[in-house]
C-alpha cells in the first residue's frame, strides 16, 4: 500500500512519516513536501506546494491512503484545505485522511473555521475519509511557562481545563489510521490523559522547575494590550487570543481514548512533556 503525508516537512509531517517507517508491514511512504531533497529514511520525497495546486496532483498520484496536514497559516488555511483535498480526489486517492483542530466548527474566526470547513469538504468530495481532530500540543504550552516563569503569572481568558496532547501521540494516532482498517467515515480526538485547568498548569510549572507561579484569568483587553506592548505583529496576537478564547470556550476540554486505541501507546501525560523541556535548579 502507498500512503502518503502532505505537509512531511513539518514537525508533526516528520514524526508521522518517521512513526509509519517503524511499523512492520513495509508500506511505502511518500513524504510531500514542498522540500522533497530533505525527506531522509526510506520515505520517497516527492515535491508538493499547498499554494501551487497544479503540484498536488503529481504528488498525490497513486496513492491509497493520504494524511493531509494543514499549514500554521490561519489566513490562507481554508483554501489550502479544499485545493489539496480536490487534487487528493482528482488523483484517485482512495482514502484521505485530514487533520483537523478539536473545537473545529462553522464561525468566522481564526482557530476553528478553517479546519471545520475542511473537514465539510472532505465530507462533501472524498470516496472515503477520516478525521483526526487534535487537542492543543503539550509542546506549545513550554514556550508560554517559559515567557510567563519572569513575571511569575501564567495568564489565561478565564479558568479553563485543557487536555494537552504530546505531538508525537498525534503522530502515532494518525499512522494508526493510515495502516489500519475501518476508520472510514470516523472522527476521531487525540487528546492528553488529563484536563488540567490553569491553576493546575501553573502548579506543575511551578512544582517541575522550583520558581512561583500563579495562573491569573485577565480580559481580553489586557491580553491584547500585553501583546501588542510585546510588540507582536497583529496576526500573532490575532492568533493567540483566538487560542485563549478556545480555551476558555471549552473547545479543549476533552479527553477520548483515541490516541492509546489508534496509535497503540497510551498519550504522554502533560508532566512528562514539561519535565523534559523545563529543567529545575536543583535537578
Amino acid at each position: 500500500m502507498k500512503i502518503g503525508v502532505s505537509g512531511a516537512s513539518g514537525h508533526l509531517g516528520r514524526a508521522v512519516v518517521s512513526e509509519l517507517l517503524q511499523r512492520p508491514d513495509g508500506h511505502e511512504v511518500m513524504a510531500i513536501t514542498r522540500t522533497p531533497e530533505t525527506v531522509s529514511g526510506s520515505a520517497q520525497g516527492r515535491f508538493g506546494d499547498y499554494n501551487r495546486p497544479e503540484s498536488l496532483a503529481e504528488a498525490y498520484a497513486g496513492l491509497d491512503r493520504l494524511l493531509i496536514i494543514p499549514t500554521v497559516d490561519p489566513g490562507e488555511r481554508r483554501a489550502q484545505n479544499v485545493a489539496a483535498i480536490d487534487a487528493a480526489v482528482k488523483a484517485g486517492v482512495k482514502h484521505i485522511v485530514f487533520m483537523s483542530a478539536a473545537g473545529a466548527r462553522q464561525e468566522e474566526e481564526l482557530l476553528g473555521a478553517s479546519y471545520w470547513w475542511g473537514e465539510q469538504h472532505l465530507i462533501a468530495t472524498a470516496p472515503a475519509w477520516t478525521i483526526l481532530r487534535m487537542n492543543f500540543y503539550a509542546e506549545a504550552l513550554v514556550w508560554q511557562a517559559q515567557a510567563s516563569l519572569d513575571q511569575g503569572v501564567l495568564t489565561g481568558l478565564a479558568e479553563n481545563r485543557v487536555a494537552f496532547v504530546a505531538r508525537g501521540d498525534v503522530a502515532a494516532a494518525a499512522a494508526g489510521i493510515l495502516i489500519g482498517d475501518g476508520h472510514a467515515g470516523a472522527i476521531y480526538n487525540a487528546t492528553g490523559p488529563e484536563r488540567l485547568s490553569g491553576a493546575e498548569r501553573a502548579a506543575l510549572i511551578a512544582e517541575i522547575t522550583g520558581r512561583p507561579l500563579a495562573f491569573l484569568a485577565i480580559t481580553e483587553e489586557q491580553l491584547r494590550a500585553g501583546l501588542t506592548q510585546a510588540g507582536l505583529p497583529v496576526e500573532v496576537v490575532n492568533t493567540v487570543i483566538s487560542i485563549q478564547a478556545s480555551f476558555a470556550a471549552g473547545a479543549f476540554d476533552i479527553v477520548t481514548g483515541d490516541v492509546e486505541r489508534l496509535g497503540g501507546r497510551p498519550p504522554k501525560p502533560l508532566r512528562d512533556v514539561l519535565a523534559g523541556a523545563l529543567k529545575s535548579p536543583s535537578a
